[in-house]
């Protein structure tokens, strides 16, 4: 285990070294800071002001260098401009060549510019959050606040680097003028998709990703699906990607997510009335929604160990448990039994391939468009979450061919058997398995110059800092490295369930809590809805299908507003806390407690319950993947796979408490099923409350 301040010195630029944020120095003055308070020789507004300035001169002193090292870039950057356009009149493939590689040296000083910026946010990080502790006062949201809302603002500079992002700007548009595009005149202004197949570009580009500290709504997406990433890869890591990498299968795996999604959905709005058309009371809807719930449990660990050794064949097991389930559930009709109804739905949850779909994504996409990949995983489910009960409310008919009937109850079934047939199909000629990590390892590689292997060293180590810095922030400042020093226990993946349980800190379990209330609220808003509207109401099916579609329309514009503005405003954990009140509302609002239920009083608590658990996932998520251990990050048992089967357990008790409540009769089974959500919601907001009073 090594030292904050010894690693920061050990990885120092030399001729640099003036230019660092002074750690020890700022370390050793929190100490002084907290014996002379004791001692009453100061007090805290003191403290404030001195530490305050002190901050102030290191950032200052970070910046002007920042600023003069970025005009170093800029002028060779011109200077190679202009050599650039006496090229246009009389070309020169060697000097063509020249340049390039030129524009590469200026490259490759930036990524050493870009990893002075990182280790002394983190250092600057690091520094507050040991004030915070020592003192119990949130001095980093004063300072913060106070220093990056100015308009002089120097800590801007650090934080957003805008003008670091201009240069690697300037050397990607270069670069893309020289390469040989076949007579196009197109810049990288024109064709921003258009790749630029260059790894110092490439490198420069996964840099910036990784500094940047803004949150937009893409990156909000990315940490939505909670697709880990435990560390910031080698280029040769980006070479392994790039060959495992294949778009059509990336296609095909966010194309299961999305059926899966609607196969989870689309029976929601009728499972009631087929569930009296086969003896059963309404309210067993809970046990056949459920049912699919409960076989995911498993599948989910199996699945996951699965895809250690294959992506494709778990993928055909998927589609062929999906149709199997689909085509069980629609014949129970014609059958007329409800044991062949719960098998189809159980069929159906075995086939359950998320943790595939998941694991493809960290291990198969590249860095580059990794955030785009999850951002898509999350967009397809939320796009067959609306579309589940929007077709259920389309397949109003009732007809018979062969003595198999097709109404609304058997259509969602035959419908979408058919559908995992056509993806088994397309599954079966597209998808391509990705090449094993170690067949990828052990091939041909370029041999890189010592300087190379030296920058390549400085990719991989600076940057590791600050997803170590969460992990291990004792009172001494000791934690993983990373390097190839640190025992090597602490890189390895859990080995169980238990293990995986053992790695979680107290504000992960609280997370995880959170994440089991608000998926427990929203199964039980979801699945019962058609019967409770039915009972209340006496909405047809079709119009239970337009209330669900309507909730699950609002999943993406929500999380547009959230990550694009809200989470820009208000920290994390102020948006937690405020979305799980929000959600207490909606449940306390849609309690029956006067004689007359009204739609607008349903609808509206619903909404309000709803969207607000929407916006706590979206956060709730975007923090689990921020603070899980490195540890979770790969293997079977993964940060993915625990808060999967969380919302999963929570999933399958919901429904089975929608069946238990039905015995007590329809009119009590809305208060019933809506006690549990409140108490669980109350208990996650006291949790939370008591675990970040403890932490800030």
């Amino acid at each position: 285990m090594v030292a904050f301040g010894k690693k920061l010195k050990d990885r120092q630029i030399q001729e640099w070294q003036g230019y660092y944020i002074n750690y020890k120095l700022m370390k050793k003055k929190v100490k002084q800071y907290g014996n002379q308070i004791k001692a009453g020789a100061l007090d805290r507004r003191h403290v404030l002001k001195d530490f305050s300035r002190m901050l102030d001169n290191q950032i200052e002193r970070i910046v002007l260098f920042l600023l003069e090292q970025q005009g170093v870039l800029a002028s060779r950057i011109s200077e190679l401009n202009k050599q650039q356009d006496s090229l246009q009149e009389q070309p020169d493939i060697s000097k063509i060549t020249e340049l390039r590689e030129a524009y590469r040296d200026v490259g490759r000083d930036l990524l050493k510019l870009l990893f002075f910026v990182e280790i002394n946010a983190i250092g600057l990080r690091k520094i507050l959050k040991k004030f915070d502790k020592r003192f119990g006062y949130k001095f980093t949201d004063y300072y913060v606040k106070t220093r990056a809302n100015h308009p002089y603002s120097q800590l801007q500079q650090v934080f957003k680097h805008v003008g670091l992002g201009a240069v690697v700007g300037a050397i990607s548009r270069n670069l893309a003028d020289l390469q040989d595009r076949q007579g196009s005149y197109l810049s990288i202004y024109d064709q921003p998709s258009l790749p630029l197949q260059d790894s110092v570009v490439d490198s420069m580009k996964a840099a910036v990703d990784r500094l940047s500290n803004s949150t937009n709504f893409l990156n909000f997406l990315a940490q939505h699906a909670l697709i880990m990433q435990e560390e910031f890869p080698t280029p040769v890591e980006e070479q392994v990607d790039d060959q495992r990498y294949h778009f059509m299968s990336l296609l095909l795996n966010l194309a299961n997510t999305f059926l899966y999604m609607v196969n989870t959905y689309i029976i929601v709005p009728t499972a009631d009335n087929y569930s009296m058309s086969l003896g059963a009371a309404a309210t067993v809807c809970g046990i056949v929604i459920g049912a699919m719930a409960v076989a995911q449990i498993f599948s989910s660990v199996y699945f996951s160990a699965w895809s250690n050794r294959s992506y494709f064949r778990p993928l055909v097991f998927s589609s062929i448990a999906l149709f199997v389930g689909n085509v069980m559930y629609a014949l129970a009709y014609d059958l007329n039994s409800i044991p062949v109804l719960l098998i189809g739905r159980l069929c159906c949850g075995l086939g359950s391939a998320r943790a595939v779909n998941r694991r493809y994504i960290s291990d198969c996409v590249p860095l580059r468009i990794r955030m785009q990949a999850s951002a898509g995983f999350v967009s397809a489910s939320a796009l067959g979450m609306a579309c589940g009960p929007a077709l259920a409310g389309l397949l109003q008919t009732n007809f018979q061919i062969y003595k198999l009937t097709f109404n609304q109850d058997t259509l969602p079934g035959w419908l979408m058997a058919f559908a995992w047939l056509i993806y088994l199909i397309w599954l079966w000629i597209s998808f391509r398995e990705p090449a094993n990590e170690t067949e990828v390892n052990n091939g041909p590689q370029e041999s890189n110059s010592v300087e190379n292997d030296a920058l390549e060293k400085g990719v991989t180590q600076p940057l590791l800092l600050k997803a170590e810095e969460n992990q291990h922030d004792g009172e001494n400042d000791q934690e993983y490295d990373g390097s190839e020093e640190a025992p090597e226990e602490s890189r390895k993946p859990a080995n169980s369930i238990a293990e995986a349980y053992r790695l979680l800190t107290p504000s992960v379990k609280v997370q995880l809590l959170i994440y089991f209330m608000l998926k427990y609220a929203m199964e039980i808003l979801l699945s019962e809805s058609s019967v409770v509207t039915s009972y209340y109401f006496g909405w047809s099916t079709g119009t239970v299908a337009i209330f669900l579609a309507c909730l699950g329309l609002t999943v993406l514009p929500i999380n547009v507003v959230v990550g694009s503005y809200i989470s820009n405003m208000f920290e994390d954990r102020q948006i937690l806390l405020a979305s799980e009140i929000m959600v207490f509302l909606g449940i306390l609002g849609s309690f029956h407690v006067v004689i007359s239920y009204s739609v607008p009083q349903y609808v509206i608590s619903g909404l309000i319950m709803f969207v607000a658990a929407e916006v706590l996932e979206g956060v709730n998520l975007s923090l689990l993947s921020r603070v899980m251990s490195s540890r979770l990050s790969r293997g079977t048992y993964n940060g993915g796979l625990l808060s999967t089967e969380a919302g999963t357990i929570a999933r399958v008790i919901a429904d089975v408490t929608i069946t238990l409540a039905g015995y007590l009769g329809q009119s009590t089974l809305l208060n019933v099923t809506l006690l549990p959500s409140l108490l669980i919601c109350v208990a996650s907001i006291v949790a939370t409350c008591y675990t970040y009073n403890s932490l800030y």
